[in-house]
């Protein structure tokens, strides 16, 4: 097989990160963080930043394309705990899901000029669902070939929207505001976008298909996330700059298609949405048929599966259904605000334990550990703000967090008993 190259792997991770939750979530972190929203952006950067010396370290040198699961098996050793996270990781994989397609409904019921209620996004969501399944039998090949286009298409939309729009941002839309209730819609806007700096984790994810992973891995890991700080912080700018707060969150579901249309029309309403639903199937397609499938396999079989191949996914194939039905019935219970926080608060804990098995492992590995000491105590206050946040504004996701958390708990507590399963290390780690 042929490895792939930095540049190629960065272009992937960059790809991803700039995905669905730019496009989806924009509006609900404006109407959060207010006009702060460029510094939510940097403060979520940085969170990614803490992250990323685990994963720059533990990636360069554990070399499996078994992500977070790798590290912490190889951490904390073959129990519960480790068990429970690899439900935990397909669980994030659900609720991602439920993510995109509330995102892609977004944007194409308002081009399409229907009405955004909860019966036409119901109809959207299930249908589109419906047809990624329904595509793995018909010809899903072609569309895994179109990937890279995708990403380079979605990319120069952004670009186009960033270069247009520089040019006419009123100042006064962009200003800082201060204050204890600005600083704290400042931070939980920044808890909240977490969940878009999250793509960079497929690096790790790849390194056995990645030249030189030893030396690439953490080159690749940090480029990526710093190009995306930038772009994300332009963006918001330009979309603040453009358009009042007011506006940017009444559009919520599409607030990048609506920031497109004071300085370049009705075409490049047209020209973001028509990004963000390449952007968003995209995405959906790669989390349906890709991660999902072998997390699922993963957390069902306690296995680590050596490469990212359909034959692996085929294993189980229960879990395509289980997991698209999840992601769906996840759409239809909560709204997009829900699900982000959400989809935060699961990925934030599995960061957490990639800490903690770092911690454990920094003498066979490298790594300093007040650095890490203080990048646990970041992640675990940033899981307090998250759970904080859903209980004074989101009762409904706190509620549907702790479920996923008691619910990965007890189903890997029932696979234990019963099938006295235990995960083994990749022959690689």
């Amino acid at each position: 097989m042929k490895k792939l190259s930095l540049i190629e792997v960065i272009s992937m991770a960059v790809g991803t990160m700039i995905g669905a939750s730019i496009f989806s979530v924009f509006g609900i972190g404006a109407q959060v963080a207010g006009h702060d929203l460029p510094e939510a952006f940097l403060l979520s950067g940085f969170y990614a930043l803490v992250v990323a010396y685990s994963y720059a370290i533990l990636g360069g040198k554990i070399i499996t394309n078994a992500g977070p699961i790798g590290f912490i098996l190889k951490g904390l050793g073959d129990n519960i705990v480790t068990g429970a996270l690899s439900f935990l990781l397909w669980m994030s994989y659900v609720v991602s899901i439920a993510l995109l397609v509330k995102g892609f409904s977004g944007y194409f019921l308002p081009m399409v000029h229907l009405d955004v209620t909860k019966i036409n996004m119901g109809i959207v969501e299930a249908t589109l669902i419906m047809f990624f399944v329904a595509l793995n039998f018909f010809g899903s090949k072609a569309v895994g070939k179109s990937e890279l286009f995708i990403v380079i298409t979605k990319l120069t939309i952004l670009f186009v929207f960033i270069l247009a729009g520089i040019w006419s941002i009123q100042g006064t839309n962009i200003q800082p505001e201060f204050g204890n209730k600005h600083a704290s819609g400042m931070l939980n806007a920044s808890v909240i976008f977490f969940l878009s700096y999250m793509g960079f984790g497929l690096i790790t994810n790849a390194s056995e298909n990645l030249k030189n992973p030893g030396k690439n891995v953490p080159r690749a890991i940090y480029i990526s996330i710093f190009i995306v700080i930038v772009i994300y912080v332009l963006i918001s700018v330009v979309t603040l700059g453009n358009l009042s707060l007011k506006e940017v969150i009444d559009a919520k579901e599409n607030a990048l298609a609506m920031a497109a249309k004071p300085f370049l029309g009705q075409f490049g309403f047209l020209l973001i949405s028509i990004g963000a639903l390449f952007s968003i199937s995209s995405a959906l397609n790669a989390s349906i048929f890709g991660g999902a499938n072998i997390a699922y396999s993963l957390a069902k079989d306690g296995e680590l599966p050596g490469f990212f191949e359909r034959k692996v996914w085929f294993k189980s194939t229960e879990g395509l259904y289980i997991t698209a039905g999840l992601g769906l019935l996840f759409a239809l219970l909560f709204n997009m605000g829900d699900i982000a926080t959400i989809t935060s608060s699961v990925f934030t804990v599995l960061y957490v334990f990639v800490v903690i098995s770092h911690i454990r492992m920094r003498k066979e590995y490298g790594g300093k550990l007040l650095i890490l000491l203080f990048n646990l105590a970041v992640l675990i206050a940033v899981f307090t703000a998250l759970m904080v946040y859903q209980w004074q504004s989101h009762r409904g996701a706190f509620y549907g967090t702790m479920l996923t958390f008691a619910g990965s708990i007890f189903v890997e507590y029932i696979f234990r008993t019963i099938s006295r399963r235990k995960f083994r290390e990749h022959r690689k780690l």
